[in-house]
């Protein structure tokens, strides 16, 4: 199969050419860095010649309702029409368990770009992910005050990047297949905790502070609204592991 890959430099994206290329797939990536603006579409069609499925795992680092839905309307919608112009059969997004429960303002950008997938006129699959094991590591530089860092009290059940990788090429070999099961890593941790464990293990040095966010978003987080509500596919690889690879 050719398989484009919109965000192929980013933390999931990385892993999703690495894994596609292993499985003996030609891997086509849109970025910057080759040419290709996702917000306007330029450079995109020439890229999605004989594309087969294209995995859109982009995001965008804000916490703004107003520019989340900008990014991932404006991406999705150019997306799927270059798709269409291009003869691309195949659609996939990565997505957020939690986010229909959970309203902060990223969030409502994918709830956004998961109504314009389903309405698309191409085939398509969304697959919600948990919060990565990377994630961890991300959430200390989030608020930095000398060598403290404030970290968010959520509860997760982070998977690896790796398998969410997996899942997503296997979805591009099964076609379309609409909505598809949550994937979760196999443990529930408290965000704050691994933060800790990272730091230490990382030698960073970083005093990890839990502050609990205020208003519905904030309890959606404490309470394990962002871990899977059902039973689906779990990760294999547990937080530990991970920070020992």
């Amino acid at each position: 199969m050719r398989i484009a890959v919109a965000g192929a430099t980013g933390v999931v994206g990385k892993y999703v050419v690495e894994v596609a290329r292993a499985r003996g797939h030609e891997v086509v990536g849109l970025a910057r860095s080759v040419g290709v603006d996702l917000t306007t579409g330029a450079g995109l069609a020439e890229r999605l010649d004989g594309v087969d499925a294209v995995v859109d795992v982009t995001s965008v680092p804000t916490q703004k309702q107003e520019e989340a839905e900008a990014f991932f309307g404006s991406v999705t919608r150019t997306l799927v029409a270059a798709e269409q112009q291009a003869g691309v059969r195949h659609h996939i997004a990565l997505s957020i368990v939690g986010i229909d429960d959970v309203p902060t303002g990223y969030y409502r950008g994918k709830q956004l770009q998961e109504r314009l997938v389903r309405e698309a006129p191409v085939g398509w699959s969304i697959l919600r992910a948990t919060q990565f094991h990377e994630f961890a590591e991300q959430a200390l530089g989030f608020v930095r005050v000398g060598p403290f860092s404030v970290v968010p009290r959520m509860l997760s059940q982070p998977v690896a990047a790796v398998e969410v990788a997996e899942a997503l090429v296997d979805l591009a070999e099964a076609g379309p297949s609409g909505r598809v099961p949550d994937l979760a890593g196999p443990e529930r941790l408290a965000m704050v905790d691994l933060a800790r464990r990272v730091s230490k293990a990382r030698g960073l040095g970083r005093r990890v502070v839990g502050l609990p966010l205020p208003g519905a978003a904030g309890r959606g987080m404490r309470d394990g609204s962002l871990c899977p509500s059902t039973d689906g596919p779990r990760g294999r690889i547990t937080f530990d592991a991970w920070l020992a690879g």
